[in-house]
């Protein structure tokens, strides 16, 4: 069989590129260094004012400069999240050694997932209505907040206009989502190539929401572990360049990791609270759709957010799928915080380089593990592995559920 059908009659969908902004690196090559470091981002925010939060720590991107990334727009016409999103598709675009020329010849996809938009700019212009009235609102911050231009931004600074530019806004499930939706979009031939991924920045509108919930931690993100208090948020942008395998092998592309499958639900259960047997369904759906079986995952990338609910519920339905046989689960929300729709898009760029360089990034911050959980964790420092698929886990409000099975790029399979 050929390399485009080995897996079936489908065209197999490849992962050739890949941008990565974050609190530990910017750039695949910098963040794959900081998760073999394991290298944690966390410091006090200086996003915004942090003034009458008890403690206020967080992931951000620091020095971050788009200047060499986007040539299209002048820098204040762009809110930080969609700067992100541009720099991040640039990044995939250039790793994928194809030039914006040759993409613009082809009919593409662009899907940004995202939670917040540009929720930092709408702070911003409240902020101003609120001490100086309506007369003092930016018309320039304003027309940066709508959430489409993370996607649509992109295309015009790639020149590409044979594409569809969604933003999707399935919170922090949404990475996840756009990675599925590149992947169908290839797959049926609607497709030749898929720019997907989520994009996110820090805002006082989320981080308050977290902090009385009481799930802000005070200094630490440490999924899993019996002492954990919560969520640092996060900021950055995770971008990945789909194709399909006979596109890539035909220009000679490095190959990353096949996309396999993916499964997703909406249990609507619970405004906040994950249900585990729909954590656990979503998983088993996604085995299906990719053709493997629980005794075939290498690793998890979990959701693990770090708060008492979330781990503990994700924990159940993994021993729910994978019984007493559960492979290493790790959070790199440990080293990054919750990046929001960013998170799984850049757990699943961690994916696609762990397989690629064989190792399974670490969960730092992590002393004891609650006995509630029960896993292995890869505590603190990662560990050399071969791997041949892996599964990324995203759970977000509203029981939007999202994982995605990713796995080594074989032809022969």
């Amino acid at each position: 069989m050929s390399a485009s059908t080995a897996r079936g009659a489908s065209p197999r969908v490849v992962v050739t590129g890949l941008g990565a902004v974050t609190s530990v690196g910017i750039g695949a090559d910098r963040f794959l260094e900081a998760l073999r470091a394991g290298r944690d981002g966390a410091k006090p925010i200086e996003g915004f004012d942090t003034a009458g939060f008890a403690y206020a720590n967080g992931c951000e991107v620091a020095d971050f400069d788009p200047r060499p990334w986007i040539e299209r727009y002048p820098l204040e016409e762009l809110g930080r999240a969609t700067q992100f999103s541009i720099v991040a598709a640039r990044m995939a675009v250039a790793d994928a050694g194809i030039a914006s020329a040759a993409l613009a010849a082809q009919r593409g996809l662009i899907a940004v997932g995202t939670t917040d938009g540009e929720s930092r700019d709408l702070d911003q212009l409240v902020q101003a209505q609120l001490e100086h009235g309506a007369q003092a609102m930016d018309p320039v911050v304003a027309r940066r907040v709508p959430a489409g231009r993370l996607s649509v931004c992109v295309a015009r600074e790639l020149g590409l206009t044979d594409v569809e530019a969604v933003t999707l806004p399935t919170a922090c499930a949404a990475g996840n989502y756009a990675i599925g939706y590149g992947a169908d979009v290839i797959r049926s031939g609607d497709a030749a190539f898929a720019l997907v991924g989520g994009a996110d920045a820090v805002c006082r509108k989320t981080f308050a929401g977290f902090y009385r919930l009481g799930t802000i931690a005070p200094e630490r993100c440490r999924p899993f572990d019996v002492d954990r208090q919560g969520i640092l948020t996060g900021e950055g942008a995770g971008i990945m360049l789909l194709e399909s395998a006979e596109s890539a092998l035909r220009r000679g592309a490095r190959i990353y990791a096949e996309v396999l499958g993916y499964g997703l639900n909406c249990d609507a259960d619970h405004p906040v609270a994950p249900n585990r047997d729909s954590v656990a369904r979503c998983m088993a759906l996604a085995h299906r759709n990719a053709g493997v079986k629980p005794g075939d995952i290498d690793f998890i990338s979990a959701h693990g957010t770090g708060t008492k609910a979330n781990d503990v519920t994700e924990a159940a339905a993994i021993r729910a799928v994978f019984g007493d046989v559960r492979p290493p689960t790790i959070s790199t929300k440990s080293m990054i915080g919750h990046t929001m729709g960013a998170a799984s898009a850049l757990a699943a760029v961690a994916c696609a380089l762990a397989i690629t360089h064989g190792f399974i990034p670490p969960t730092i911050n992590h002393e004891t593990t609650d006995p509630e959980c029960d896993l292995d964790c890869v505590p603190n420092t990662a560990r050399a592995a071969q791997l041949r698929v892996v599964q990324n886990n995203a759970l977000a409000f509203g029981g939007n559920n999202a994982v995605l099975i990713l796995g080594r790029w074989d032809q022969e399979d």
